[in-house]
């Protein structure tokens, strides 16, 4: 690609801010809409599970293959396919609005999402010049970190005024005003064509796809499951596999090499860990506050909004930040402010007001903020320019897998804990709501609702445990992003490391 004039490098940098913000959003954005979707299409919980997370499965498992094609067919094409992809597929439950069409039309919209986010960290990597690629990067990174609280603002305000077919809707005509706008700007190809490596690939996806389904299908069923635990051990044979195919590939598609690189290595931990805590939090917060104190959909997305401000203004300053002080310190202090936000959360209760949830919030988005963009900067730094459709497919791929393993840690743990919290309460239970109640805290609340004030006693005893599992969670999350800190206080490197990619980065 021919060196851009400012004025396209900033309409570069805009449409793909939009575009990753758009498939990021989409992945939070259906979270409020659950409860509509089960009652107009009658989906069982299980199926409500999957109508969120077969988007997540696809877009992880094969983020990186798509990575490594956009390098060598061209990033802007792999953009462009992917955003078709996933307008189409978006679009398509306004009309195929059964549950199991909802989950495979989400399935291919993931898919396209898998082509979309690492194209849109590749375009701006192979197009900026290194003076100006921190900044662009830190841009890329703050929209990418606030996307998902955007899809449940966006979700939040649609149901107040639509049904839950509008967020389809919505997104789909989004996603065809950004698929218009990537046909304007220029493509990127990396100078060097290998062969393509089809069994890394292959392994690739199983690896990724197969952990990111175990521990989503285990935390909402059990972990003992035969399909859960010959997911995980799939996975665990690919991941040696592909290590093996890696290292004597003539051109593999990922050089597994890399992590021997302490700045590839300690963004790939970061992003994971970010990830991972802060999805986690979502799936925890967002039924806190609607199950336990009341808010409506739009109330709850609202209520966590204030998070948006401090992640994209760090965010901003965090390539600065980290020229002055070096990766290691940025990322231990952003890891351990998000550490103390979940471990400051855990305190909630069923009494708790809003500045109790807020003032954490806040110490734990202003550690998003000041690690999310330098740690995607040191992964994509440190591998070269021909293979930066790789290094942001990477990038890209342990934001997935950390995000199903906070949702795996998370749920496992409040549902866990309900289990066995609840049996105490069940014999004041009549018998006609046990099921319902020892099922979930939204059974509790539904049977509470039908029964009246009868069955306030059992509402507030439920409602106690399910507040302090959400706590334990919380307090899980936190130590492990306090793990994560202390890990790389060891690993990260300091200011005088030079990235192997590109050099003239750290000027």
């Amino acid at each position: 690609m021919l060196e851009l004039s400012a004025g396209r490098r900033r309409w570069l940098l805009f449409v793909n801010i939009v575009a990753v913000s758009l498939v990021v959003a989409t992945m939070s954005a259906l979270y409020t809409s659950l409860p509509d979707i089960a009652v107009a299409t009658g989906a069982t919980q299980a199926e409500l599970t999957w109508i969120v997370d077969s988007y997540t499965l696809a877009l992880a498992a094969l983020v990186l293959t798509a990575g490594a094609l956009g390098d060598r067919v061209g990033r802007r094409a792999t953009l462009i396919a992917g955003l078709a992809l996933f307008t189409v597929s978006s679009a398509a439950p306004l009309w195929l609005d059964t549950p199991t069409w909802i989950i495979v039309t989400r399935a291919v919209a993931g898919v396209g999402a898998a082509f979309v986010m690492p194209s849109t960290l590749s375009l701006l990597t192979a197009s900026f010049p290194p003076d100006k690629r921190g900044t662009a990067v830190g841009t890329w990174a703050g929209f990418a970190g606030i996307g998902g609280i955007v899809g449940l603002l966006g979700s939040g305000l649609m149901l107040q005024v639509w049904s839950w077919k509008s967020i389809f809707a919505v997104y789909s005509a989004i996603g065809l005003v950004v698929l218009a706008a990537a046909f304007t700007i220029g493509e990127s190809v990396a100078s060097r064509h290998g062969r393509p490596d089809v069994l890394g690939a292959v392994f690739s996806a199983l690896a990724v796809g197969g952990v990111v389904f175990g521990l989503i299908e285990g935390a909402h069923t059990s972990f003992g499951e035969p399909l859960v635990v010959g997911a995980l051990v799939l996975s665990t044979v690919s991941v040696v596999a592909f290590v093996l195919v890696e290292l004597r590939a003539a051109d593999p598609l990922l050089d597994v090499r890399y992590f021997r690189r302490r700045g590839f290595t300690t963004g790939s931990v970061s992003v994971a860990m970010q990830f991972l805590t802060i999805f986690g939090f979502f799936l925890l917060i967002v039924q806190y506050l609607q199950l336990v104190k009341g808010y409506d959909a739009i109330a709850a997305s609202l209520a966590l909004a204030p998070m948006i401000l401090p992640v994209m203004v760090i965010s901003l300053l965090s390539p600065r930040i980290t020229a002055l002080v070096g990766l290691r310190v940025v990322s231990v202090v952003g890891l351990t402010a998000i550490a103390a936000g979940m471990i400051f959360l855990s305190r909630l209760g069923v009494d708790t007001g809003y500045w109790g949830l807020l003032w954490p919030m806040m110490v734990a988005s202003i550690g998003l903020g000041l690690s999310t963009a330098p740690a995607t900067s040191a992964i994509v730094s440190d591998i070269p320019a021909d293979e930066q459709g790789v290094a942001a497919a990477v990038n890209d791929a342990m934001r997935e897998v950390g995000a199903a393993i906070g949702i795996a840690i998370s749920g496992s743990i409040l549902a866990g804990h309900y289990a066995s919290g609840i049996r105490d309460v069940l014999p004041a239970v009549p018998e006609a709501g046990r099921v319902a109640v020892e099922s979930s805290f939204a059974g509790a609340v539904e049977f509470a609702a039908a029964a009246g004030p009868a069955a306030q006693g059992v509402l507030d005893a439920a409602g106690g445990i399910f507040a302090d599992g959400i706590g334990r969670s919380l307090f899980a999350l936190g130590l492990v992003a306090a793990g994560a800190a202390v890990l790389l206080l060891f690993v990260a490197p300091g200011r005088g490391y030079v990235p192997h990619g590109d050099p003239a980065a750290t000027a």
